[in-house]
């Protein structure tokens, strides 16, 4: 388990760059106002993270993320009495460690769960008892009601099949849900320029079109988030000048969209491809045809190996 808390007035989060969700962002800010609790729906790499902490930072509320797995326990959750020190004064409050649910409760806080269709159900049902009641009660602790201000905000890909389960209908009935779709080519553009902004705009707008041509390609299950078109540009910054090329040469290009997509997509069973392969049938298709001299270079090998971009 991860977690990030924020106590106080001084609220700790990350990057909050919004881009193309201030719809999203309306709505979710009005649900925590209204004393909801919110259920975020979406593939990855849509922004939901960062959109809730874009509005965490402005309603000023400690934050407190915690990500979403099967090894989030309730006891994780809740917390524990400090085992060492029980032995020398018993289960007494002072004694007590704080998990992310009761940090975000008494402080009145903003607790966000990933990956919520992660997490073991009976996890899941301290959570709901939490949003529903408002308070829940914990052995040798007793009860430990909200602090005005607390609320959960849950993300999950409802896409994502393995190692996920089923969220129960009650979930659902206690939070109102925002679903989250892939941006457009332009906002995507502009995220990636934000962490890529001395490149080219035309060169990093076609890296976005390969990583966009995932998602639609026919033997392609589940396609690239933008994070892959950021890792692409990065890469090829790095192999660049590495390679002493620029960093719009068309083999660092393939070699970055090999290393950076191929473990981001997911191909259809019975599919007798490879990733790799079909990385560079999309790349071909929007950078153009290997260009010179395929028999000398060393990503001449346009067929994708797999494991050797």
């Amino acid at each position: 388990m991860t977690r990030t808390s924020s106590v106080g007035p001084a609220v700790r989060v990350g990057p909050t760059e919004v881009i193309e969700r201030a719809t999203e962002a309306e709505l979710l800010a009005a649900a925590l106002g209204s004393g909801a609790h919110v259920l975020l729906e979406g593939p990855p790499g849509t922004g939901k993270s960062t959109l809730l902490r874009r509005v965490a930072s402005g309603r000023q509320t400690p934050f407190v993320l915690v990500e979403g797995n099967a090894e989030l326990t309730p006891a994780r959750l809740i917390g524990h009495f400090d085992p060492a020190l029980v032995l020398s004064k018993g289960y007494v409050p002072e004694i007590f460690e704080d998990g992310p649910l009761l940090e975000a409760l008494r402080t009145g806080g903003l607790l966000y769960v990933e990956e919520l269709n992660r997490i073991p159900e009976e996890t899941l049902n301290v959570l709901l008892t939490a949003m529903s009641e408002l308070e829940i009660n914990v052995p040798r602790l007793g009860r430990v009601a909200a602090a005005p201000g607390f609320s959960l905000v849950a993300a999950m890909n409802p896409f994502d099949a393995v190692g996920t389960a089923r969220v129960s209908g009650a979930l659902y009935d206690r939070t109102c849900r925002i679903s989250m779709g892939y941006q457009s080519a332009e906002a995507e553009q502009a995220i990636v320029g934000l962490r890529t902004d001395e490149l080219d705009p035309q060169w990093r707008a076609k890296v976005v079109d390969l990583v966009r041509s995932t998602r639609d390609h026919a033997d392609i299950r589940f396609g690239s988030s933008v994070r892959g078109a950021i890792d692409v540009a990065r890469l090829a910054v790095e192999l660049a000048k590495l390679r002493g090329t620029p960093t719009d040469d068309w083999h660092v290009g393939l070699a970055a969209a090999r290393v950076s997509l191929s473990g981001r997509i997911r191909l259809h069973d019975g599919c007798d491809r490879t990733p790799e392969q079909v990385i560079t049938d999309l790349y071909v298709d929007v950078f153009g045809a290997e260009p010179v001299d395929p028999q000398n270079h060393p990503d001449s090998d346009t067929k994708g190996s797999p494991g050797e971009p």
